[in-house]
């Protein structure tokens, strides 16, 4: 093992630890990490991390530009490389920060796809209350909407974790970080008559008692089963947008958004660590303000 896997050994096992970080977000990490090694072993050889400064990752950067690199790649490899150089210096490896001047491309953000108020509604009234799947369902899709929740989030949820009484729910999101967000009424509504109804007379497996929402053998539900529900839905009711559990997510945002709440408020529902993230639903709040003016005043119609 060289000294480069050995830091990187260490570093990934600082992110699964320390961090709480997704096996994914590691293997995500430790690629991009993987890139900058070989640069530095097999083209310009250098024996160890510790001995990188700024001059040579800045060569670096304009290699994998040079190279045709995505700029969302590049930014992402300039995150990887500054959070391995911060955990460097937490440990006392290195006295200097090497990657702290580093600058990531510009990247144009993508407004994500949302649906009208009309077309939630219309989604979830189209589910068929009269089967115990649809009853789940509409359960399900009421509690997405009305807590902006991850879909990672929804099939995790916790029966010990739900406080009706309180209208909130604790959620488990991202970094394992826990988090209460309010949940309405229509989806308190809901969950009980899933929960007296269907989820009461269920078999359930052991170890999977306290998760909310179950399939028909008993067990709690996959990402895929929740993004066929919802593309199912969308076909039946003759939707065309490209839609997602992530949908819902973002269109509880932007309705929140739309009808004045305080950013800070939203980024806290949404468990974003930081509000630069949640600054996006303005600009979906401001292409919906142009739209409304432009189809709604008087000299802006033809």
């Amino acid at each position: 093992m060289t000294t480069w896997d050995i830091y990187i050994k260490s570093y990934t096992s600082y992110l699964k630890i320390e961090r709480s970080l997704s096996h994914n977000s590691v293997v995500s990490y430790a690629s991009d990490l993987d890139k900058l090694k070989r640069y530095f072993t097999e083209i310009t050889p250098l024996s160890s991390p510790l001995k990188l400064n700024h001059e040579e990752l800045s060569t670096f950067i304009r290699w994998i530009s040079e190279v045709g690199f995505s700029a969302g790649t590049q930014a992402r490899m300039i995150s990887a490389i500054k959070s391995f150089f911060k955990f460097l210096l937490l440990e006392n490896e290195i006295n200097d920060d090497p990657s702290h001047l580093l600058t990531s491309p510009r990247l144009q953000r993508k407004l994500p796809d949302t649906l009208s108020v009309e077309e939630i509604d219309l989604l979830i009234s189209a589910i068929d209350l009269s089967t115990d799947h649809g009853t789940r369902n509409k359960a399900m899709l009421e509690t997405l909407y009305s807590s902006g929740l991850r879909v990672s989030e929804l099939i995790t949820l916790k029966l010990s974790g739900y406080f009706p009484e309180d209208n909130y729910i604790k959620v488990k999101g991202k970094g394992a970080k826990e988090r209460l967000i309010p949940i309405g009424d229509s989806a308190i509504k809901y969950n009980t008559i899933y929960f007296e109804s269907v989820r009461n007379h269920k078999v359930i497996k052991p170890g999977e008692e306290d998760f909310m929402f179950l399939n028909k053998r008993g067990a709690h539900l996959s990402r895929i089963m929740i993004f066929t529900i919802i593309k199912d839905l969308a076909k039946e009711v003759g939707i065309t947008k490209t839609i997602s559990p992530h949908t819902f997510r973002h269109s509880f945002a932007t309705h929140l958004i739309e009808g004045g709440a305080d950013l800070r408020a939203v980024q806290t529902m949404l468990g974003h660590e930081s509000i630069t993230t949640t600054e996006i639903y303005t600009h979906l709040d401001k292409r919906f303000i142009r739209e409304t003016l432009l189809s709604c005043h008087p000299r802006m119609q033809k």
